[in-house]
């Protein structure tokens, strides 16, 4: 009995596991179908085109975040019009220009317009570096095998205007068939630089004509002289061809000008002519520079020397050399100031400035003391 028990225990356990395994192996199937459903279509038209991806690449595409139909797509374009690896076209370099930004389908439909062209050589590295510059390589493509026609100037733009030697002004409209340059696409100039450059030329054509009927009769060697200056030189395009779409007879800038300037030399002729101004003398020259001329303050003004008046007698010199001496050491206000000033300070100035009023001083000051000490006639009058 026991021998038993433990024979149905055993068979339950391996029940069970049996199961648990079957239960992960249903999950991995699954899985590998899941996977295998997710990128069978991609592999079988890979597969059946000759492009040669396998599911392994698709896998590692989708952990590199590419996407996958997008590749598979261009790859599968690329064989049937011919390209092969041997151009550089192979499954990594068309993920590594994904990756690098660039619009993969467009880089092979260009390739394959080119292949058809079969005038225009275009590697798979050139049309890859065109479209990572920013540039359209499809149209570059297609103003390649299809020209292309520039108005100049630019529709809505105007005319040219442009004189001759004559006076006469012309208004011009050209057109100017251009065609891409592929080698020159990268670092090229645009159309407005050929616009411009095309507008300088049939200007200064024109100027360079002795008359501008000379011009309305053979408008070709505008289009000649222009087309000899090579201006598409470092531009994306080669100018094909110059028309000249319209010529109209403008103004006669000329006579304008050359009546504007017959009416100026008029008007300076009858222009009544300006009195010289009179120059001024050296003395009113000084006179009015010194009345401009602040007044000098009262340190700077010279004292005026006292009036010598003449002395009939030794008592009136007496009298006079008293007074005056008394004057002049006695402290006074100065003209010009609030405060006294020292006697030294005026006595030192008016040495300074006045040598005859200093002798009269020096002379006053001998009289006075002579009368103080009692000598000479002022004595005898006492």
């Amino acid at each position: 009995m026991a021998i038993l028990f433990a024979a149905g225990e055993f068979d339950q356990v391996f029940a069970i596991g049996a199961v648990v395994i079957a239960v992960v192996v249903l999950f991995v199937l699954l899985i590998i179908v899941a996977v295998f459903a997710n990128y069978f279509r991609l592999w079988i038209q890979s597969f059946l085109t000759g492009a040669g991806i396998t599911i392994w690449d698709l896998i590692g595409m989708t952990f590199r975040k590419v996407n996958k139909d997008v590749i598979v797509k261009s790859k599968i374009m690329a064989v049937q019009a011919g390209l092969d690896e041997d151009q550089g076209i192979t499954s990594k370099a068309l993920e590594a220009h994904y990756m690098a930004g660039g619009n993969v389908p467009l880089v092979i439909r260009s390739l394959i317009a080119a292949n058809k062209a079969k005038i225009i050589r275009l590697s798979f590295r050139e049309a890859t570096a065109i479209d990572l510059a920013g540039r359209n390589v499809l149209e570059a493509v297609q103003t390649s095998v299809y020209p292309k026609v520039i108005d100049c100037p630019a529709r809505g733009g105007g005319t040219l205007d442009a004189v001759a030697r004559n006076g006469i002004q012309l208004k011009v409209r050209a057109r100017v068939t251009v065609r891409a340059n592929l080698q020159r696409v990268i670092g090229g100039a645009t159309e407005e630089t050929i616009i411009a450059r095309v507008g300088e030329g049939i200007v200064s054509a024109i100027g360079k004509a002795e008359d501008h009927m000379q011009v309305l009769e053979n408008p070709d060697q505008i289009a000649a002289e222009v087309l000899g200056r090579q201006l598409d030189a470092n531009t994306a395009f080669e100018i094909v061809s110059i028309d000249i779409a319209d010529i109209d007879v403008g103004e006669n800038v000329g006579a304008r000008l050359r009546a504007d300037q017959a009416e100026a030399d008029t008007r300076v002729a009858r222009a009544p002519p300006r009195a010289a101004a009179p120059l001024p003398s050296r003395l009113s020259k000084s006179s009015t520079l010194t009345s401009k001329r602040a007044a000098p303050s009262w340190s700077m003004r010279k004292p005026k020397c006292p009036r010598r008046w003449p002395i009939r007698s030794a008592a009136a010199a007496w009298a006079f050399s008293t007074i005056t001496s008394c004057a002049i050491f006695r402290p006074t206000r100065t003209c010009g100031s609030r405060s006294p000033a020292p006697a030294q300070r005026s006595r030192r100035r008016r040495e300074r400035l006045c040598p005859a009023l200093n002798e009269r001083a020096n002379r006053n000051e001998i009289a006075c003391r002579w009368s103080r000490s009692g000598s000479g006639f002022g004595r005898g009058r006492s």
